[in-house]
């Protein structure tokens, strides 16, 4: 059930055009009269769907399709896509009747992961044209409405967007500023496709409260305008009405006045432009080798190998990894293991290369860490502490690297797989601080049935985490208990799909807030008005 102030943006549309290059000749007589069907397969599915078809182009075995592929796009998602190429002799709709060429499958994911969005197999994929422009604004009040009985009022500002249908849905939520009858409230940003659809000149519907602790939070006024009267006429005032109150007094003006301090309306690049532009997402792993994990020879432990079934562990990198490659261009992944000690010394390491060689810890595709994991099980003894602030300092070492020689050209990803409780909570604190202001995101995959209370500590959604006096710049943890995901009687992953989509979705808008507070704009991107 969605609250009153929860609003959600429409996905970004992406088009795929379609090219065809030396296709069979079908034909005795003539060339092969090509069209190509889309198939798109359901989230946790296997059943594929048509999604549409393009036009039949006649005599022609290297097509240029003019009909295009629309559809949402979700980074968080794996969209599994289908084309298959028929040659067309009849004027039947149904494909068995036609003379079938061949098929390839792909993911989305994997078509806009390609620098310029072109997948070799000569699959082109665009965004399509929409609007991309953010309303900065701040306003203050003045003289409103006293409501509190021991006080003045504590009051906040909610933006409703006007639909099509002309109902209301609010998209935006000022902070409180408590006790007083004359706001000024921090400036904020948001889509002007969430405020108004991008038309400028529908109207917005601006509401101030006067909050109450049980919810029941009372009416001061309520004013209109559009997004065109907010960013063309500064100092802008606009008187609150109360509905009740202009009903009830002939004499009534209004409850106070809100006063525009601030507005700017500026085209502010997505992550798609981003990825387009030549942003590299690169992903590191790291797996938990603690001892509370259990003996991996006791069908019990959390990393047991099973002939007949894997792990969580590998369940949950898989799931994730499969769509963490395809952003990842060379498909190269650092992975390491840490609480365990290692041959032939036995000393305990928390930063240790899965794939044994510290020189070059990369492992090819998630094929690779999952081989380099199954090698360092059987060879490494299960210890601890479980200390996660090694391997966030390495990863903000790269990040420092990198930010240094080419920014903006490359976004680190920490892919986390722990089963407990973190033993350096407070170094793993300053270590995610100090990560908040580099090009990196961290992801925590919870593994197993124990408490990770901590965890939710470190997501900081609700309260944006802090070290020693230091505000993290940017909430960039997400975590995930993997045993939401898995069925209660038999131990199955009930939908890999879900599981990514839920662990990878903050993180679009986590690049993009980088590189926004780095000012820094995908090579190719035009700041006109869309």
């Amino acid at each position: 059930m969605s609250t009153p102030y929860n609003n959600t943006v429409p996905a970004t549309q992406v088009e795929i055009s379609v090219s065809c290059r030396n296709l069979a000749d079908m034909d005795v007589f003539s060339k092969s009269d090509p069209m190509v069907v889309m198939f798109t397969q359901g989230m946790g599915t296997k059943e594929w769907r048509e999604f549409g078809r393009t036009e039949v182009i006649m005599n022609n075995l290297n097509p240029d399709f003019v009909k295009k592929f629309t559809i949402h796009y979700f980074f968080e998602e794996i969209q599994k896509l289908r084309f298959q190429v028929y040659d067309i002799d009849k004027k039947s709709s149904r494909l068995q009747d036609h003379d079938f060429i061949g098929e390839i499958e792909c993911t989305l994911g994997s078509i806009v992961g390609e620098n310029g969005g072109q997948l070799e197999k000569a699959l082109l994929c665009e965004e399509v044209s929409q609007c991309k422009d953010v309303a900065t604004l701040q306003f203050r009040g003045h003289k409103l409405d006293k409501k509190d009985f021991f006080g003045k009022s504590d009051p906040f500002l909610v933006f409703y967007r006007c639909n099509e249908d002309n109902s209301f849905t609010a998209v935006h939520r000022t902070e409180v500023v408590k006790n007083t009858l004359n706001p000024t409230w921090k400036p904020f940003s948001v889509p002007a496709r969430a405020l108004c659809n991008g038309d400028i000149d529908r109207s917005i519907r601006i509401e101030c409260y006067d909050w109450d602790r049980d919810g029941s939070h009372d009416l001061i006024g309520i004013f209109s305008t559009t997004l065109r009267e907010l960013t063309s006429n500064p100092n802008l005032t606009f008187e609150l009405k109360n509905p009740k109150k202009q009903a009830k007094k002939k004499s009534y003006k209004n409850s106070g006045t809100i006063i525009l301090l601030q507005s700017k309306l500026e085209q502010q690049p997505t992550f798609l432009d981003f990825i387009k532009g030549g942003t590299q997402i690169s992903f590191i792993v790291a797996i938990d080798f603690t001892a509370s994990n259990g003996n991996p020879q006791n069908s019990n432990s959390l990393h047991f190998l099973n002939p007949y079934e894997p792990n969580q562990y590998v369940k949950a990198l898989t799931s994730v990894g499969a769509i963490c490659q395809d952003y990842d261009s060379d498909k190269l992944f650092p992975a390491f293991g840490f609480g365990a000690r290692l041959p032939p010394n036995w000393e305990v390491s928390h930063e240790f290369a899965l794939n044994g060689n510290p020189q070059n810890p990369f492992c090819e595709r998630v094929e690779g860490v999952i081989s380099s994991y199954f090698h360092s099980i059987q060879r490494v003894q299960l210890y601890g502490p479980t200390n996660f602030s090694p391997i966030i300092r390495r990863t903000v070492a790269l990040a420092k690297e990198s930010e240094r020689q080419k920014p903006g050209e490359e976004y680190f990803v920490l892919l986390i797989l722990t089963d407990g409780i973190i033993s350096d909570m407070e170094q793993t604190k300053a270590a995610i601080v100090d990560a908040a202001s580099l090009p990196v995101s961290i992801i925590i995959v919870g593994v197993g049935g124990a408490d990770f209370e901590a965890m939710e500590e470190l997501d900081g959604d609700e309260v944006r985490l802090s070290s020693r006096g230091r505000l993290a710049e940017r909430d960039i943890v997400q975590f995930v208990p993997f045993r939401d995901y898995l069925d209660k009687c038999y131990g199955d992953i009930t939908s890999g799909a879900r599981l990514a989509k839920d662990v990878l979705e903050e993180l679009p808008d986590q690049l993009t807030d980088y590189m926004k507070k780095r000012n820094i704009k995908p090579p190719s991107f035009a700041p006109s008005r869309s």
